[in-house]
């Protein structure tokens, strides 16, 4: 992979900084010497967006600038300008699958148009040496092979997963026609310290709590969940190797789990008396998600350390630290 210290005295904006995986970015980015900028949520008021920190809280005041604003916003291509990163890594989204099926307009207005908001941003600016946009494994739908491949069809079950569908192509298609520097990371599920909502975090607040946990379907579904810390040496490698300048790659540790495996782990790891419970499917779900990181591992030489077990139980002791 490439050095770690080509991240040092870089000038890096982060959109989304303050979402679960951004804030993790966030914070290795600092430790490794960039000169930060976030882009942050903001609420217009008065023509004056505010905004508030829920995990960049620690590290503000080693921050270079915070933009506040709505990414999807014209407001947003002039504060980027105005910022002149180096580096954009684009994790701004709407990212809870279910939101969707009653917020399409919402989520692709997030998702698409803020993706396009940052390429124009990075169309004037001349000395830009990177722009990673995130697209998302749910973007593949359910498998059609035993693991994904990034040659694998796009087929989005779900308004979110159109949304991210439709940004990832658009980046391409910038990268085409523009030639601006675009990497287009996939990750595979992303689990964590931080991370507030799906399977993992809200099965591990459950179980330490000793209440009922409700799995829809039949929990034969599976997902390849990769640690945060993976995943964050993942978005290091796209905004820094040559090599990822006009892709779009694979990130996952190359298993998957079922859904009743992930949760009988968490209540043993957790000691939990909680009940598991089995409730009808939820729209749009997709059966099975296996990464092929062979791509990754050929380019970059990355591959995930951290496996489901270790990666449970560091969640489950920064959760009883931090949530109960």
């Amino acid at each position: 992979m490439t050095p770690m210290r080509s991240w040092k005295g870089k000038r890096v904006l982060v959109t989304g900084a303050d979402g679960f995986v951004g804030s993790h970015l966030t914070e290795r980015l600092l430790n490794l010497g960039a000169r930060v900028s976030v882009l942050v949520r903001g609420s217009s008021v008065t023509g004056t967006y505010k905004y508030e920190l829920k995990n960049l809280g620690p590290f503000r005041k080693r921050l270079e600038d915070i933009l506040a604003v709505n990414v999807a916003s014209p407001d947003a291509t002039e504060m980027v300008v105005a910022n002149k990163p180096q580096v954009i890594l684009h994790l701004a989204a709407d990212a809870y699958v279910p939101y969707s099926f009653d917020h399409p307009f919402e989520v692709t207005n997030t998702n698409l148009y803020g993706t396009m908001t940052m390429l124009h941003a990075a169309l004037r600016l001349p000395k830009l040496q990177r722009i990673v946009c995130t697209s998302s494994s749910e973007v593949y739908g359910t498998a059609l092979a035993p693991s994904i491949s990034e040659s694998h069809p796009l087929n989005p079950t779900s308004p979110y997963a159109a949304s991210k569908a439709a940004a990832d192509r658009y980046a391409f298609s910038y990268f085409l026609t523009y030639k601006i520097p675009v990497a287009i990371i996939r990750p595979f599920n992303t689990y964590g310290p931080r991370h507030t909502y799906d399977v993992i975090p809200k099965f591990i607040d459950l179980a330490l709590k000793n209440e009922p946990i409700t799995i829809y379907g039949s929990g034969k579904q599976s997902r390849d969940f990769s640690y945060v810390d993976d995943t964050v040496d993942a978005f290091l490698v796209m905004g820094s190797h040559p090599k990822a300048v006009g892709r779009a790659v694979n990130f996952g540790t190359g298993r998957d789990h079922t859904i009743n495996e992930t949760t009988q782990a968490i209540v043993k790891l957790t000691g939990s008396r909680s009940k598991i419970i089995h409730t009808p499917h939820r729209l749009a779900e997709v059966h099975k998600l296996r990464c092929n990181p062979a791509l990754a591992a050929k380019l970059f030489g990355w591959k995930a350390r951290v496996g489901l077990q270790e990666g449970l139980r560091r969640n489950i002791e920064w959760h009883r630290k931090n949530r109960l």
